[in-house]
């Protein structure tokens, strides 16, 4: 008997499997196949432009195998890994790093449109209660990279037989930190921007700092807010910037655009590069404003004071709007008004919020442990203060931004292009902090006194003439047009004296009065 009980309590290797599958966390296999179909889009986006080029290209250097290859190395550019170039004049391998910004742009949808989804286990944004349960954060999470990461290592191994390979360690290395950061972002907007898990890893600064950068139900706090409109303004000036060069050198890029193709499909494949790379060169044209400038290859420096570029620029249109070689000029400095007009920007936003709006320190009591606080104008200091961390923030984004658009093209004098990071990062903080403070404080004022919340006056009030012994008061929003009437107090003095109680008022029908 003791045999049968063995025989019957024994599990074959395929049960074991279904009761695996069975009991896995609800949600992780619908956040591989989101993963997986994310970044099987993604391929498919970059193949597509890729072979719309070869097809259009009168003298293609290769079939279509090496077009798939060329697109499946763009598809891991665009995650932040260098690239590497074989078959080069040398003979040794030549790096290309620098990203085009534009390109991010479809992976980083990709992946936060694929965890949000992932998050939400089908109930949608309006959960009714009858779809399946939100799925955990976690599984969510590691579902989403599993499946992207899974399809991303096949994409690289592929890449890695043509001419333009990625970098293995730039691929180990850029790929999954790159994959992990967006869908976190994903996940965290699909539970509505909780701010626990943004104050946990703001824990070491202190209390009325991390209010400043995130508010109540994990929205972006008044110092973020400023901040990022700050960059905006600094990137936009960099476009408006760029924009009036190109104009102004408009010979040159047209002359580029014939040196590097003859017919329209090369036209064309030279337009969608440069559109690809125009937020790039936006960031370029911001730290040109801001004063470091930007490298173009190693010892070589463009800035408003001086711009020494390579002598040897291949022909690009975008390279055409880089100032002559020479010293700067009046013209050159006026760049300037860029950063000043960011920091005109930090500092509106940071007095406006401080004129009428809650204090750092204060919260909604809901969700991150904070207390309400009431709502009024801040102390100067404190304003001053949030005007200074926004300009510190600004200096963190600027910083990130010209690291992502710049990079090597190659080895020795193409070793570096773009600008510096650490010197774009030490240059914007001073920029808009010298203008951010004293305008946040200016407007923190003039709202003080003019704006909504500002407090009025009485209305004055004037007294009239009227019948002997009746007083007509006027007032904005009283009575009547005509006012109303108030009965004065029986008269004193020379009347009591003589024992008159005043002259008599007809219009209520009083009998003339004697002595």
């Amino acid at each position: 008997m003791a045999g049968v009980i063995q025989t019957t309590v024994r599990r074959t290797p395929l049960s074991l499997l279904r009761a695996r599958l069975r009991d896995r966390p609800p949600g992780l296999s619908a956040g591989l196949l989101g993963g997986a179909a994310a970044a099987g889009l993604g391929l498919g986006a970059f193949t597509v432009l890729v072979m719309v080029v070869w097809v259009g290209s009168p003298y293609p250097d290769s079939g279509p195998g090496g077009a798939l290859h060329v697109a499946a190395a763009l598809w891991v550019l665009a995650h932040g890994a260098d690239l590497v170039r074989a078959g080069t004049l040398s003979g040794a391998p030549t790096p290309v790093g620098v990203t085009p910004l534009l390109l991010v742009v479809v992976p980083v949808w990709l992946i936060h449109r694929a965890a949000r989804d992932a998050a939400d286990g089908g109930a949608g944004e309006e959960d009714t209660g009858e779809g399946p349960p939100p799925v955990p954060a976690h599984v969510a999470w590691a579902g989403v990279v599993l499946g992207y990461l899974g399809v991303g290592l096949v994409a690289a191994l592929y890449a890695g037989g043509g001419a333009l390979r990625p970098s293995w360690a730039g691929a180990v290395l850029c790929l999954p930190l790159f994959v992990m950061a967006v869908a976190g972002a994903g996940v965290w907007a699909a539970y509505g921007r909780p701010g626990r898990p943004v104050e946990r890893l703001l824990d070491a600064l202190p209390v009325t700092v991390r209010h400043l950068l995130v508010g109540p139900h994990g929205h972006p706090g008044v110092a973020a807010r400023a901040a990022a409109a700050g960059v905006a303004v600094l990137v936009g000036g960099g476009a408006l910037l760029l924009a009036v060069s190109l104009v102004w050198h408009g010979g040159a890029a047209r002359a580029a655009f014939g040196q590097l193709a003859d017919g329209w499909a090369g036209r064309f494949a030279v337009l969608a590069l440069c559109l690809t790379l125009v937020p790039n060169a936006a960031v370029w044209a911001a730290a040109y404003a801001l004063g470091p400038g930007f490298a173009l290859g190693a010892g070589h420096v463009v800035g408003p004071s001086a711009s020494a570029p390579a002598p040897l620029l291949p022909p690009f249109p975008l390279l055409a709007a880089v100032p002559d070689a020479g010293p700067g000029t009046p013209l050159h400095w006026a760049s300037g008004v860029v950063p000043l007009a960011a920091g005109v920007t930090v500092g509106w936003f940071t007095g406006r919020a401080a004129a009428g709006g809650p204090s750092p320190a204060a919260g909604d009591g809901k969700g991150s442990g904070r207390a309400a606080g009431p709502r009024g104008p801040w102390p100067w200091h404190r304003t001053a203060a949030a005007a200074g961390l926004a300009a510190l923030v600004c200096g963190v984004l600027a910083a990130l931004l010209a690291a992502l658009a710049g990079g090597p093209l190659g080895t020795a004098g193409l070793a570096r292009f773009g600008p510096v990071w650490w010197q774009v990062g030490g240059a914007a903080p001073v920029w808009i902090a010298v203008v951010a403070v004293p305008t946040a404080l200016g407007v923190r004022a003039r709202w003080r006194r003019t704006g909504p919340g500002a407090p009025t006056a009485p209305a004055p009030r004037r007294r009239v003439a009227s019948a002997p012994g009746v007083r007509r008061v006027f007032a904005s929003g009283g009575a009547a047009a005509g006012g109303f009437r108030v009965p004065l107090p029986p008269r004193r003095g020379r009347f009591a004296r003589a024992g008159h109680r005043g002259p008599a008022d007809p219009s209520r029908g009083e009998p003339p009065r004697t002595s």
